[in-house]
């Protein structure tokens, strides 16, 4: 029977991979990966051996057509980013927009997700929070930054660490130098760091040790 599955990775430490993950993989039709030099690491790691197809944020304007045909004829596929889960700051939600628009099945399978061992690591709370991804790297940024700065709930980026400093920066310049603030970055590798303190202690602190990996940035939200 046709179906999606969508099937987070690992976002450094391969023992983080799922038995079903694994499973799924091994069992589908075809399995697209945003990177298949990236992902054939991880399938032969696991000694997967399904046919793979790239899919990714410059491509898949142009392939979700001929993917939703192959579901169609009673395919099952299988989407993975290149870390964590698909769909989340990744590509993913056109295709399984595409899906339920066709009545096609959608199974999403849990698994690895940056920003939430960043959140429960980051001591903020996490009753309620918002989850901001990239913010825009010109066009629209102080907009969002202004209108973020009224924001009471915790708040969620990503960035990469050439533009750390920059966005904890902006942390400073909008929302004040007080606002409590946590930095996590190679979440699971060997040498994963959180760094947690006030915008402008976090900031010093990667100003004299500039920062490596993939980041994630938990914010305080506004005090009411």
């Amino acid at each position: 029977m046709s179906k999606l599955y969508l099937v987070p990775t690992p976002i450094g430490n391969l023992d983080d991979m799922t038995f079903r993950a694994i499973k799924v993989l091994k069992e589908v039709d075809l399995i697209l990966a945003e990177d298949t030099r990236t992902s054939g690491k991880l399938l032969k790691h696991f000694e997967i051996t399904t046919s793979m197809q790239s899919h990714h944020m410059h491509n898949e304007h142009r392939t979700i057509d001929g993917i939703i045909q192959k579901l169609q004829r009673g395919e099952t596929i299988a989407l993975i980013s290149d870390a964590g889960t698909p769909a989340i700051s990744d590509p993913g939600f056109l295709l399984t927009r595409a899906c339920v628009e066709q009545d096609i099945p959608v199974e999403c399978l849990p698994g690895a997700t940056a920003f939430v061992p960043a959140l429960v690591n980051s001591g903020l709370p996490n009753d309620k929070f918002v989850f901001e991804g990239f913010l825009p790297v010109k066009k629209g940024r102080q907009t969002r930054l202004k209108f973020l700065a009224e924001e009471t709930r915790t708040m969620i980026f990503y960035e990469s660490p050439h533009k750390l400093l920059k966005t904890l920066g902006n942390v400073v310049e909008y929302f004040g130098t007080d606002r409590q603030v946590s930095v996590s970055r190679e979440l699971s590798k060997l040498y994963e760091e959180t760094i947690r303190g006030t915008a402008s202690e976090v900031l010093t602190y990667f100003e004299k040790k500039p920062p490596k990996g993939e980041i994630v940035i938990i914010v305080e939200g506004k005090n009411k």
